[in-house]
């Protein structure tokens, strides 16, 4: 007898197979073919419900009561008795056992091995049999499967991922936790691991033997037409014909804005479920976002074209492999411009639907309860009416098995790191994600000469030159070092904004405006939900800004660094002459064992900062954009200018940190670059987020200024403090930022209120560490040691602050 393992893949007709063999069971039977009831009616369910690990609940394990794992191996005997009883009645020389799950879920070898334990008994030759289709092509259908499902995540984690060589690794990094009451299940909120093939043949013949698995093409004209049992004769080696079946509609794909509004909506009942009591079901889920449909064209498979690139080798071999395919199997569609998220259309607020909700989930959620708990009560006066159990009798406590090091896990990480993390740690090392230093310029250890002086520019008449726009909440200590720093390499002009300072910060700003240095704004009544935001579009009607040749939003915790002749703006701009915007990618410096609050410059404490390829977490390579000022965009935020005039789309250059082109993937929207945009040779935006520990605690007790609602704990120390690798390459300014500096501190009355505003600052952090709450943070950081691999995996593990 030979065993024909039918694992999908979903979305390429594994349902249609499934129905049309159930309808010819009893034929099948007849010609010594047993498609069994055993492990599920059409698609074999029970059969997968039984091997996957116990602690990997999927929707269908938590909808019918399987997530007890002794249930569980209780189902895993049910149905293999089932299968082997089915098989000793009939005695057919070919098991044909079907579950479109198995390909798309089984994500562990002891899955894959359980499976096998399962069919043990058979003693016979297995077969897996799989679908595919090309990438972008099942892409495009899965990942509009998982919205109405209940995704709440975007392909932009799937085009992050385009062109790596660990697709399956890559997409199972974050470790996802599966928190069922939560809708957080690894098949719907994962990008597909499954796409790697490669891989998928690779897992499923370590188990079941080399050349157990078999490819073949999706057609969907051949599958759902009444010719598909000549594929299912094909797939299994049927000699004898099969009638034909009756025709089918292949499925419909939903509109892409219809995706675009499920989405959001996933991302709202997620956020609700997990921060309140409530519930939704799986049919209540599915229901309302049938409430949101639009109509619409689909999601189109070319705009997924990198990822199509990706995987072109890998496919080629695959052809070659498997006599199935043929070159159009697996050929991509027409490249079409990146993917970008759809218009969710008519002014749609997904805020607006969840309130219409509420009701229907706040019933739901009381009969469910309700329902449970006259369940618990009827079980409470079963067992009190009950005589008591005998005692069983006292067993020796297992001793618990000592940890290990693997893959280099320090036992100080190991302590502090949730599971997540240790996951997360142990599939970086063999991952494309895993970080480290070693792209572009190296020289950063040795500093080089200093930068030479330069005199202020002459600018032309009407022009205000290279402008800063910022905006500050009480960074007193901090502000003459920032503004020195960059007029030293080339800024001309900076307008400042701040809202409810209390330590000198608008004292220093209003005297340097006084001195004819800078432009200060107050935003204490700034409206809408950011300071920020609002300051960002007011500065939109001032002249300074209006009459600018390039126009930067920076931080005072962020100095550009120009890496390229004498350190200046005007050496970078000869090295891009086309460019209109820059995106200037962070380098995040961290606090490097400072931990007092001192008066010496940030660019001189601070020089240990992130590896230069570092993909993850997201905010690792956020960026800001330098833009030159030619009317291209209407809106400036926080990381580059936004909503790109139509007649300006042919007309803008964007490039990176190195001077490489990335028009086509920021033009229009993304605020991080990718592993294809990196850069860092030419110019850099060193961010200085935390400075010393102390500066830290008295940052954590102001909060931010972009998200006044959010504060910033541990969580922003992990992912903000690197101090892995050596970069001084900023520090060949410091002879010019001292000479300016010490000009601008001839001022009396600046150099009194910069006085004033750092003894502001030691006051606060030693009122901090009077503060339990504080002292215990400050304590917890400094005693936070991670590698660079370490605080990748812990900080992809959080649920972090954005």
């Amino acid at each position: 007898m030979q065993i024909y393992l039918h694992i999908g893949l979903e979305q390429v007709g594994a349902a249609r197979i499934q129905d049309v063999m159930a309808q010819k069971r009893e034929q099948l039977e007849s010609k010594g073919i047993l498609f069994p009831r055993g492990a599920g009616g059409k698609n074999h369910t029970r059969l997968y419900m039984a091997v996957t690990d116990p602690d990997h609940v999927d929707t269908l394990r938590y909808n019918r009561g399987q997530i007890d794992p002794a249930k569980q191996r209780e189902l895993f005997l049910e149905v293999q008795r089932a299968i082997v009883r089915d098989v000793a009645a009939v005695r057919p020389d070919k098991l044909i056992l079907s579950a479109s799950q198995l390909g798309e879920s089984l994500a562990r070898r002891s899955e894959i091995e359980r499976m096998k334990e399962l069919l043990a008994p058979l003693e016979a030759e297995v077969i897996v049999v799989a679908h595919i289709d090309e990438q972008a092509r099942l892409l495009a259908r899965r990942y509009g499967a998982q919205v109405m499902e209940g995704r709440a995540t975007s392909l932009s984690r799937e085009m992050d991922m385009a062109g790596t060589a660990d697709w399956w690794d890559d997409a199972l990094l974050e470790a996802h936790e599966i928190v069922p009451e939560h809708g957080e299940f690894l098949e719907i909120q994962h990008p597909p691991f499954w796409l790697d093939y490669t891989r998928l043949q690779a897992e499923w013949e370590a188990v079941f033997g080399k050349g157990s698995v078999r490819f073949r093409p999706y057609d969907e004209a051949l599958i759902y037409s009444e010719n598909v049992t000549d594929e299912i004769r094909a797939m299994f080696d049927i000699d004898q014909t099969i009638g034909r079946a009756n025709a089918a509609p292949a499925p419909q794909q939903p509109a892409a804005a219809w995706l675009t509004r499920g989405r959001m909506m996933n991302e709202l009942f997620l956020h609700l479920l997990k921060k309140s009591n409530k519930l939704i079901n799986r049919q209540m889920w599915r229901k309302f976002m049938a409430e949101v449909e639009v109509d619409g064209p689909p999601l189109a498979a070319g705009s997924l074209s990198t990822i199509s690139d990706g995987f072109t080798a890998a496919n080629k071999a695959l052809i070659k492999a498997h006599p199935a395919l043929t070159k159009d199997s697996l050929k991509p569609d027409a490249p079409l411009p990146d993917w970008e998220e759809a218009d969710p259309t008519r002014g749609f607020r997904a805020t607006q639907y969840l309130l219409s909700f509420l009701h229907r989930i706040n019933k739901f959620t009381r009969e469910e309860r309700d329902a449970k708990q006259a369940e618990l009560d009827k079980l409470h006066a079963a067992a009190s009416s009950a005589p008591a159990p005998a005692p069983a009798p006292e067993k020796a406590a297992p001793k618990a098995d000592k940890p290990k090091a693997k893959d280099g896990l320090s036992d100080a990480a190991r302590a502090i790191m949730p599971p997540l993390a240790v996951q997360n740690f142990e599939k970086l090392q063999t991952s494309s994600f895993k970080p480290h230093n070693d792209i572009g310029l190296v020289e950063e250890t040795k500093l080089g000469k200093p930068y030479k002086a330069i005199k202020p520019r002459k600018l032309k008449k009407g022009s205000t030159g290279n402008i800063i726009v910022g905006c500050m909440k009480n960074e007193a200590p901090y502000i003459v070092e920032w503004v020195a720093y960059h007029r030293a390499m080339g800024v001309d002009n900076f307008l400042i904004y701040t809202n409810d300072c209390s330590d000198g910060t608008s004292e220093i700003l209003d005297r340097l405006q006084e001195m004819g240095v800078l432009q200060h704004r107050n935003n204490d009544d700034w409206k809408g939900n950011s300071p920020q935001q609002y300051a960002l579009n007011q500065a939109q009607k001032e002249p300074v800004l209006q009459n600018a040749d390039w126009i930067a939003h920076i931080d005072v915790d962020e100095f550009i660094n120009v890496r390229c002749g004498n350190g200046t703006l005007q050496d970078f701009f000869k090295e891009v002459p086309d460019a209109t915007n820059v995106a200037m990618t962070w380098r995040l410096f961290g606090h490097n064992d400072v931990r007092a609050l001192n008066d010496q410059f940030v660019i001189g404490q601070f020089d240990k900062a992130a590896p230069k390829f570092c993909p993850k977490p997201h905010t690792v390579w956020g960026f800001k954009t330098m833009f030159k000022n030619i009317g291209a965009y209407e809106k400036i935020s926080c990381h580059r200018p936004n909503k790109l005039d139509d007649g300006f789309k042919t007309k803008v250059k964007w490039v990176n940190g190195s001077g490489k082109d990335m028009t086509r993937e920021a033009a229009e929207k993304g605020w991080r670059s990718s592993k294809k945009s990196i850069g860092y040779d030419l110019i850099q935006l060193n961010h200085y987020a935390l400075r010393s520990a102390e500066s830290y605690l008295v940052k954590r007790q102001r909060g931010r200024a972009l998200h006044v609602d959010r504060s910033i704990g541990l969580n922003y120390w992990i992912r903000m403090d690197w101090s892995d690798f050596t970069d001084v390459t900023i520090q060949r300014n410091l002879p010019r930022l001292q000479e300016e500096y010490d000009r601008l501190m001839q001022d009396d009355t600046l150099r009194e209120w910069h006085k004033k505003g750092y003894a502001w600052h030691q006051a606060k952090a030693a009122e901090l560490h009077g503060m339990d709450e504080f002292e215990d943070l400050y304590q917890q950081a400094i005693k936070l040691k991670l590698s660079e691999v370490e605080r990748v995996a812990y900080a992809l593990a959080l649920d972090m602050e954005s």
